[in-house]
């Protein structure tokens, strides 16, 4: 999940100026500073502290309004400029999705039956999100469980789809959040980068 997070300002980072809201180092500054308490915690436990997880979720919270605010900013200035840099267009395109993935993936894995140190302790809980694993035991190991690139992949079908591929939501805020993710995917892909593929022509 840290890894996760630093990959998306990493990609913040790349946009151009034009599709970041104040001091570029400002978003950076605000996820490094709640990661760092968070880094000390190799892993989740069902005992742990609530703060870690409003912390989680904040972080995947910031991350997120960042990326759809980029997106908005990308098409305002798609919509009302004078675009010709189309191969520029294309990467910032690109660099939005990627993060758009990345935080969903995270979105699924922090909601699913209450999060990561929740599911650590208790197989019981009813899931937000139903894989193929869970309805067909006999396709995985007696001890198998979702694991974080699981939720990944989820977030990567949704976004390229727009729709469930693979694991399927149950509840409203899983449903929710896929349609949030597929919403931002279709923005990006259908307006964004067809309008970048007309300039290059």
């Amino acid at each position: 999940m840290r890894l996760a997070i630093v990959a998306c300002v990493g990609l913040y980072l790349v946009l151009p100026n034009r599709l970041v809201v104040g001091p570029r180092w400002l978003l950076p500054m605000l996820v490094a500073l709640p990661l760092i308490p968070l880094s000390a915690r190799r892993h989740r436990r069902p005992n742990d502290s609530p703060w870690v997880r409003r912390l989680s979720i904040f972080l995947i919270g910031l991350v997120t309004v960042a990326n759809i605010t980029s997106m908005v900013l990308l098409v305002r200035h798609l919509l009302n400029s004078n675009v010709s840099q189309g191969r520029a267009l294309i990467y910032s395109a690109v660099s939005v999705w990627l993060t758009n993935v990345i935080a969903f993936g995270l979105w699924f894995w922090e909601i699913d039956r209450g999060g990561p140190h929740l599911r650590a302790g208790n197989d019981e809980l009813l899931p937000d999100i139903q894989f193929p694993q869970m309805e067909n035991p006999g396709l995985a190991s007696k001890d198998w469980r979702p694991q974080f690139y699981d939720y990944l992949y989820t977030s990567f079908a949704n976004g390229t789809s727009f729709a469930p591929a693979d694991a399927m939501p149950l509840t409203a805020k899983a449903k929710g959040l896929f349609a949030t993710e597929s919403v931002v995917s279709l923005v990006t892909i259908a307006v964004v980068a067809a309008r970048a593929v007309n300039i290059l022509r």
